[in-house]
């Protein structure tokens, strides 16, 4: 199979190339944003064909951009608004009923929207070979700004593939400015060996949570807590301070909350490849890793204290997800995402599903059925390892139902 990655390459431009750069970035923002109003205004609907007859030609008249990188605009706007229309479905609008108090979840699409998408950050994406390309022997970059192309230096050391390595398809750049240093990011796409259910040597379940942040249970009978004790102790420092700087509202106390908020999403970030890292590294090759769909899981509740609703808003359950699948992918191994239902209320022994059985304050799982009693986290993972078992054995889409429930 092949995976896609990105590349995240330093370039070295002289005091002129750098304000090359700044130029090219500028104009393909400014045209983003003059595509992003006229996609809002034609209610999302336009093609390709209809840009290039209503607005293709008008840009190429008033931009030094070449023909290839306004197209480029274009598909950089519409990939945007899918992002979006991606996010706003994965985050319902919540509302609450005046008269039962009971939560209710609307999901929402593009028309939610009340303006165009800005773009804020100067940027520019490329084509391979037609906009960049490694030239003199590899040792730089050509690359087109404004009514011309230059070559700029770049740090080979760090490139995670050879540029002889003929396996290796590169894709769209995109250049970019952060502190004042210029990058390009490459996708890229490799073959990798992929993942047979046949092979497979382990079926880990894996619960996400506050209190742990993951719970792994393998088929060996085996548990691994990784605590979130202080990842909520830096979470509630990062909330106090912002607090405290919004409190004030000055300009300089935005400007300290931008750089909070980057610090804050780099540093989670790090985290979650730490994590996942670790746990490809722990199972190995040939493992299958289960984990519970939180698409749309809501955690609104009359009696739930609000700094706990505040950190369950603000862990990145999708984006250790996300990095935990990209990393087995490339390690010949396989994320599977199952149905949350019942898999904190099931017990793993005797199958008796009963929301009762789930202690949330003393943090605990006791069946009045057989008696089993356990951490509650470790039953989610040891539910989803079962799930996992299933697929292995031919079920596409295990899932547990509420058949006979014990009242």
């Amino acid at each position: 199979m092949e995976q896609t990655l990105t590349a995240k390459v330093r370039l070295y431009p002289n005091s002129e190339q750098a304000k090359q750069f700044k130029e090219v970035t500028k104009e393909y923002q400014r045209l983003c944003n003059i595509i992003s109003q006229w996609y809002f205004d034609e209610h999302f609907l336009p093609e390709r064909k209809r840009f290039q007859k209503e607005m293709y030609h008008d840009l190429r008249l008033q931009s030094k951009l070449n023909s290839l990188m306004i197209q480029s605009v274009f598909r950089t706007v519409v990939a945007r608004y899918k992002t979006v229309k991606t996010q706003l479905y994965q985050h319902p609008y919540k509302y609450r009923d005046i008269n039962t108090s009971e939560w209710h979840r609307e999901f929402r699409d593009l028309n939610w929207l009340q303006k165009p998408i800005t773009f804020s950050r100067p940027q520019a994406d490329y084509v391979r070979s037609y906009n960049y390309s490694f030239v003199q022997k590899g040792t730089k970059i050509s690359l087109n700004v404004l009514n011309k192309r230059i070559k700029v230096p770049f740090n080979s050391k760090y490139l995670p593939f050879s540029l002889e390595d003929k396996g290796i398809k590169l894709g769209t750049a995109k250049l970019v400015c952060l502190k004042g240093r210029w990058f390009l990011h490459m996708s890229y796409t490799k073959k990798v060996d992929s993942w047979k259910i046949e092979n497979n040597q382990h079926v880990v379940g894996i619960d996400r949570g506050l209190r742990f942040i993951t719970t792994a249970y393998d088929e060996k009978g085996k548990t691994n807590f990784v605590s979130g004790k202080n990842i909520a102790y830096k979470r509630k420092k990062y909330a106090y301070l912002r607090s405290k700087l919004q409190s004030k509202g000055t300009k300089s106390a935005k400007r300290k909350l931008k750089r909070l908020s980057q610090k804050e999403n780099r540093w989670m970030a790090d985290f979650n490849h730490c994590l996942s890292k670790t746990l490809i590294e722990k199972y190995g090759q040939n493992s299958l890793f289960v984990l519970e769909d939180l698409t749309g899981v809501t955690f609104e509740k009359s009696n739930v204290n609000k700094n706990l609703t505040r950190e369950l808003h603000s862990w990145s359950f999708y984006d250790l997800q996300t990095k935990l699948t990209y990393k087995a992918q490339g390690n010949q191994s396989q994320v599977l995402i199952v149905s949350a239902k019942y898999t904190s209320q099931r017990c793993p022994k005797c199958g008796q599903i009963r929301k009762e059985n789930r202690n949330h304050d003393l943090h605990e799982y006791k069946c009045t059925s057989c008696g089993f009693r356990t951490n509650d986290d470790r039953v989610g993972a040891m539910n989803l390892q079962e799930l996992g078992k299933q697929y292995i054995s031919g079920i596409e889409t295990p899932k547990f139902e509420l058949n006979n429930v014990t009242d």
